[in-house]
């Protein structure tokens, strides 16, 4: 292969596994609006050279799909909301990223494990919660935590996810909130890791090869997202919310 055109990807076997992971990763992005990372970092991780690759990879991948439903939902999406939310992300992040050196991270890891285990089995028993509006105070304390998580183990999802399940958002205002915070997040992440030069060109093309994959599971996920209802979507986000709470007390 010329050098100009070198990927990540050591086999076709490889390459083609791949494709099946960030497809099947993107599908419950795009249907959930959360939860590509938990299912691609740890299996890419196990294919690719380093997890670097494997992190970035799934970066670029992502930004396509924050795009289209960011646009697609802009109506339902409450910027001031997201704005104070992510204010409280952008002062989290460096706060997790010394506590991570500083600190014993598992101990909180487990207790956000345990949290969500009991909240996400209360979700699944209990009625929708009307829609309402949460007090504006309560968002820069709920970003902090997500950008605190963030910082420590690059999983500040729970927080926002919790967030918008509890203010009763519908399905399409619940995705397009959280893909907007993301996309924020995504803007500050692609400069930052270009300046440490963490996009490289077999990064880049690995990307670009594995993107026909990634917009296929794209349009899947969106399509299954418009055809369910309300009940059964709040029920699956509250059924991924338990995954992740099982996963993290299991030491993932």
């Amino acid at each position: 292969m010329q050098a100009g055109l070198e990927t990540v990807f050591a086999s076709v076997p490889q390459f083609l596994l791949v494709c099946v992971i960030l497809a099947a990763a993107e599908a419950v992005y795009v249907l959930l609006g959360f939860g590509a990372g938990l299912i691609a970092v740890g299996f890419l991780a196990l294919l690719l050279p380093e997890l670097r690759d494997a992190v970035v990879l799934l970066l670029l991948v992502n930004l396509p799909a924050e795009l289209y439903v960011v646009r697609s939902s802009w109506d339902k999406i409450s910027w001031r909301g997201v704005m104070m939310l992510f204010a409280g992300v952008a002062i989290g992040i460096p706060v997790g990223a010394w506590l991570l050196r500083w600190g014993d991270p598992r101990f909180l890891l487990t207790a956000l494990g345990v949290f969500l285990v009991v909240v996400a089995a209360v979700f699944l028993v209990s009625p929708k919660p009307r829609s309402r509006e949460h007090h504006p105070l309560v968002a820069p304390p709920v970003g902090l935590l997500s950008g605190v998580l963030t910082g420590l183990f690059g999983t500040g999802g729970p927080p926002l996810v919790l967030y918008y399940q509890l203010g009763g958002a519908d399905k399409t205002a619940f995705r397009g909130n959280l893909m907007a915070i993301f996309l924020l997040m995504t803007a500050i992440r692609v400069p930052s890791y270009a300046a440490f030069g963490l996009i490289t060109a077999p990064r880049l093309w690995s990307a670009l090869a594995v993107m026909p994959a990634v917009l296929l599971g794209a349009f899947l996920g969106n399509r299954i997202h418009l055809s369910l209802d309300e009940n059964t979507f709040r029920r699956l986000v509250s059924a991924a919310l338990l995954l992740i709470g099982l996963l993290l007390v299991a030491g993932r």
